[in-house]
């Protein structure tokens, strides 16, 4: 634990590595759209709990592992942003399951340590091609369908992308009181 908390208070913090293609409008909605790279990744899968819950319960263990609980004990930095996959439902509700994607920092890419937390897996990602919108606050499940809507009615008629899930993501620990930066991601197909 105190691992974890040192890193998030005094480690690095490197950003997922991106290149921004176009960006985009449509009335007051603005959005990105980026390739991003793959690499190796700490996931945790929550199932049969609310986004809400299954991210207080997959964000520790996340953070446990880069902090330090890992077979080296060492800590190795944040990458921004965290993301988590969510699943949409019906009516435009999400389904209870969720995956939280940690991007490993560069310097562990070839080598990561591994996860003392069975339910922490280390997964190969390609990169990705996202259509991305930015907001700001204490984003919650209920903020992350809102944007989703609104960057789905951006693109109406100009994008494809995939409808089975999309990627939430936050940049800022959870004691930035203001400034916060978050975004949905739409995968292009």
């Amino acid at each position: 634990m105190l691992g974890m908390i040192r890193n998030s208070l005094f480690g690095s913090v490197e950003t997922w590595p991106w290149q921004i293609l176009s960006k985009g409008a449509k009335e007051d909605i603005s959005y990105e759209e980026r390739a991003c790279e793959g690499g190796k990744f700490a996931t945790v899968e929550v199932v049969d709990k609310p986004v809400d819950e299954a991210l207080r319960e997959a964000m520790p263990k996340v953070m446990k592992y880069v902090g330090g609980t890992n077979d080296k004990g060492i800590g190795m930095g944040m990458t921004v942003p965290i993301s988590f996959a969510v699943f949409p439902g019906d009516g435009g509700s999400l389904q209870k399951k969720l995956k939280v994607w940690f991007r490993i920092p560069n310097q562990f890419q070839s080598n990561p340590p591994v996860p003392s937390d069975e339910s922490v897996k280390i997964e190969e990602r390609e990169g990705i091609t996202v259509y991305s919108m930015q907001f700001g606050g204490y984003a919650k499940e209920a903020d992350y369908i809102a944007h989703a809507t609104q960057l789905r009615n951006a693109l109406e008629g100009t994008a494809t992308y995939r409808n089975d899930f999309y990627f939430c993501t936050g940049y800022d620990p959870p004691m930035k009181p203001y400034g916060r930066r978050n975004e949905v991601w739409l995968v292009k197909t």
